[in-house]
């Protein structure tokens, strides 16, 4: 008799049932991580999370590989869809904040200031990358730059502060969309979104 037929065998239904607890586990710990405004963290409002889910899922296309930097709020919205929405997306979050290290393997740390102590693997990894600098300095938009830089191929999303249009323009060559992004919290700040293509739900200015 072979070993493995004293282990005992969990039903389908038994299965079912573990894999839904695990799933409303990690979901409940998702809820948990409130906005650190010590860090910076801005969440951004599900109207705003939703129109850049959709524009990001457009962009990467199936099987596509998305890189969240400093956008944990979108980062959830992708991970809330179904999968016949991310259409088999990979989704990797870069971000300070170790409360997201629940999220295991797709959780990557992130350090501003560190701009490229990043693994070789994620060199040109990624299809599209979102990004939102923690701060309205030139010094961070500079140093967020040079990551976006390293981890896209080449399709870029740049949500930051209306005051850093000209430096984020000239960094990574981007333009202004006539989308806002909002914030559950309302903040002084004006934001603003921009890109260095034309996207289909973002609607690019010329």
């Amino acid at each position: 008799m072979a070993e493995d037929d004293d282990v005992p065998q969990l039903s389908a239904s038994t299965l079912a049932a573990l894999q839904e607890f695990y799933q409303e586990q990690n979901e409940l710990r998702e809820i948990d991580i409130q906005e650190d405004w010590q860090l910076s963290q801005f969440w951004y409002d599900d109207q705003t999370a939703g129109a850049l889910a959709s524009e990001v899922l457009d962009a990467a296309g199936v099987n596509g590989k998305i890189a969240c930097l400093c956008t944990p709020t979108l980062f959830k919205k992708l991970r809330s869809l179904p999968d016949s929405k991310t259409t088999s997306c990979t989704v990797k979050l870069f971000e300070f904040d170790e409360r997201f290290s629940t999220y295991g393997d797709d959780y990557i740390f992130y350090d501003y200031n560190k701009p490229l102590e990043i693994a070789a693997d994620f060199e040109s990894a990624f299809d599209i990358v979102v990004a939102d600098p923690p701060f309205l300095s030139e010094a961070c938009q500079q140093k967020t730059a040079e990551t976006v830089k390293f981890i896209c191929k080449k399709k870029i999303i740049m949500c930051t502060g209306a005051v850093m249009k000209g430096v984020c323009g000239n960094l990574l060559g981007l333009n202004e969309c006539h989308f806002k992004p909002r914030h559950t919290n309302n903040l002084a700040n004006e934001f603003i979104c921009m890109t260095n293509y034309t996207t289909k739900y973002l609607n690019s200015s010329s």
